[in-house]
């Protein structure tokens, strides 16, 4: 039998206790949590930095695009979330596209909170590369530029879609709606609100000879009614998504159109159809 000092076997034993309480003390220490994600106002993101919208903004913004249950609203860039959650609590469909993935996380469960999750979503996705066609009424709080770099495709999109923008404004295409909030809104407290008209220069024809010209810039119009070698002026003329109205011999004529088409009533009632012969862009 082979014999040990006192001190080597101490030695052994505090050895052998400290192999086996390291592991154990690793396997028991608790797990520190992951940081819960917070909006911080500036905070950069892909194009623009994050600055919230006050709720009476985004109060004001609704109204003025008439939002009903029956919409379809999407929020280009939406942050975090606000407006697309007030939109599902109204009753609408509504939908957040958003570069920043912690942002997408803070809304979903923001709306998971509020009970309108089934409503309100949210995705991360770049503006520039979504598709958006079937909204109804689109929402967006960008830069000048940057709303000019979307305003071909919003004038793309069927006539009577309603766009709000938060303080920023669309270059030469006049709003049909300007609000400013002056209570409960510190900064960045108007909003601008436009409706996606049809597309209807070029030539009309009502089938009863006469001709209807028109030049378009945006909502607004001009041009003349024309029969045999006379022109008159058309007068009091703009687009209201898909609805037509304009004055011609003292006449006021109200319409819609329809693609190629047109029809509506002059005042009075008499009825009127136009197709289109030759559109101009």
């Amino acid at each position: 039998m082979m014999n040990f000092r006192p001190s080597l076997i101490a030695a052994a034993v505090c050895a052998a206790s400290m192999a086996l309480s390291g592991p154990a003390l690793a396997q028991t220490a608790p797990a520190q949590p992951a940081p819960t994600f917070e909006p911080s106002e500036g905070q950069a993101g892909k194009d623009v930095i994050w600055l919230p919208t006050s709720q009476v903004l985004v109060d004001r913004m609704l109204a003025m695009a008439r939002l009903t249950p029956k919409d379809h609203l999407i929020d280009l860039g939406s942050g975090d979330g606000r407006l697309v959650i007030t939109a599902a609590k109204r009753g609408a469909t509504a939908h957040g596209i958003e570069y920043n993935p912690d942002f997408v996380a803070f809304s979903q469960r923001a709306a998971q909170a509020e009970g309108v999750s089934q409503r309100a979503t949210f995705e991360k996705a770049d503006i520039f590369e979504s598709d958006f066609s079937k909204a109804t009424v689109i929402t967006l709080f960008l830069l000048p530029d940057l709303n000019m770099r979307l305003r071909p495709t919003l004038l793309d999109m069927k006539p009577g879609t309603r766009v709000v923008s938060n303080s920023f404004n669309m270059g030469d295409w006049t709003p049909d709606q300007t609000a400013e909030v002056t209570e409960g809104c510190q900064s960045y407290c108007q909003a601008f609100q436009w409706t996606v008209p049809a597309k209807v220069a070029g030539t009309w024809r009502l089938g009863d000879g006469r001709e209807l010209v028109l030049k378009q810039s945006f909502q607004m119009l001009e041009g003349s009614l024309r029969q045999g070698g006379q022109a008159r002026p058309i007068s009091e003329a703009r687009m209201d998504g898909p609805r037509i109205s304009f004055v011609a011999g003292g006449q006021r004529y109200a319409g819609e159109v329809n693609g190629q088409r047109m029809q509506g009533t002059v005042a009075g009632g008499t009825q009127w159809r136009a197709t289109q012969a030759t559109p101009r862009r």
